[in-house]
């Protein structure tokens, strides 16, 4: 097997320019999929825009409509796009390391559907994040079953490794709520928009109002570093399964019924009518989540210690003793780069006029495991500084 050839920056594959500066002070990039061309720009400061041509043979064409989805990022003093799969990278000058890396997506699977729902053409921002976060756990299970009194051990016990998202209602705030902390409290016009944009992984309507668990909220969780844990109904964790969310499913199951009507008639907060329907209703979430498919596990309450230690179990907590934290690896650019693409690898040169300052300090994205995407984060990405190409690096080898 000969050696593998060293590699320096003239034998970079699909090279990629930094965007070009217009008269106005506007910075695009130009990036072809199929027979379309997607111009990506912005003047300083203000959000990026994009423009979508279909090209005919001549690689001329028709200017199209399109709608942008997500949160559009701000636009710097030039940028760099990508072409990956089904996506565009979008690496910005001079950015903060939360900031440098977007992703536009032009044939996700949510902009697929978004372009079936909406009947034209659909493009949608996304936040890239280096690394990945834990599966948010939905817990789910009828009234009086104890998984309340489960979520609270487990966050005591764990304080800094689990939260919650915070739900949005279009119902006015009562008494001390706060917004941002006890809800998010929305128009009714604007939520349902969202709504209808995916941006929500389950909602209900109860009495005229809506509630729901936006993606934004269980991104939040996932960005300061905690897994996340949902709370919620068997249907709303019917809605949260066939959304693009990758979860743990749990169903908390009492004993038995009587267990159950029993624990309920104790508590002493509701009336007969209100117990009866209570029961009715948790008949039915049982039967739904044992047969549905929805749920990952079972578990069964009937002690709540050993009901908690299975619960543990299940979430890799048996015996945990927590590690010491680590800051999170954050990406700095260079302000003047280059950027070039090999397979799944992203190679980040500095930008100067001798080739041997070029040729040392490097960094190599890795986007071979994106997970997520719109209406959420990109994560999954991991990056590896190179001092130099002298070790004769090949573009195939792992980093």
């Amino acid at each position: 097997m000969g050696e593998a050839p060293t590699f320096i920056p003239q034998d970079l594959q699909n090279g990629t320019c930094n965007g070009f500066e217009l008269k106005s002070g506007t910075f695009e990039t130009d990036t072809i999929v199929g027979n379309k061309k997607y111009v990506i720009g912005g003047t300083y400061g203000e959000t990026f825009s994009v423009k979508d041509q279909i090209l005919d043979n001549n690689g001329l064409g028709e200017w199209v409509d399109l709608i942008q989805l997500g949160t559009k990022p701000i636009s710097c003093n030039g940028h760099s796009a990508v072409l990956l799969k089904d996506r565009i990278l979008i690496l910005k000058k001079n950015a903060k390391p939360d900031d440098c890396i977007w992703f536009l997506e032009v044939d996700t699977p949510y902009v697929r559907q978004q372009k079936k729902i909406l009947g034209i053409d659909v493009v949608a921002w996304s936040n890239g994040v280096i690394g990945n976060a834990e599966k948010p756990v939905v817990i789910s299970g009828p009234s009086g079953v104890g998984k309340g009194t489960l979520i609270s051990m487990l966050m005591t016990e764990f304080p800094s490794m689990f939260g919650f998202s915070v739900s949005h209602t279009t119902r006015a705030a009562r008494g001390m709520e706060k917004d941002g902390v006890h809800y998010h409290f929305t128009e009714k016009n604007v939520m349902e928009k969202e709504i209808k944009d995916g941006k929500f992984l389950e909602f209900a309507s109860v009495h005229g109002n809506l509630y729901g668990t936006s993606v934004e909220a269980v991104e939040m969780v996932s960005d300061a570093g905690k897994r996340c844990i949902l709370d919620i109904d068997v249907q709303g964790a019917r809605s949260v399964r066939a959304s693009s969310l990758e979860a743990m499913f749990i169903f908390i199951c009492p004993p038995s019924m009587e267990e159950l009507e029993k624990r309920l008639r104790d508590r002493g907060t509701e009336t007969e009518e209100q117990v009866l329907k209570r029961l009715r209703n948790a008949q039915a979430e049982i039967e739904q989540g044992k047969s549905s498919g929805i749920f990952d596990h079972i578990l069964y309450n009937g002690k709540l210690e050993e009901c908690y230690e299975n619960l543990k179990k299940l979430l890799g907590l048996d015996g945990y003793v927590t590690p010491p934290k680590s800051a999170p690896k954050k990406m700095n650019l260079p302000r003047d780069h280059s950027v070039s693409k090999i397979d799944d690898k992203i190679i980040i040169g500095c930008i100067s006029s001798g080739l041997e300052k070029e040729s040392k300090n490097l960094i190599m994205l890795d986007v071979s495991s994106l997970k997520g995407g719109a209406p959420g984060r990109t994560r999954g990405l991991d990056f590896q500084v190179i001092d130099s190409f002298s070790d004769g690096f090949n573009g195939n080898e792992p980093f």
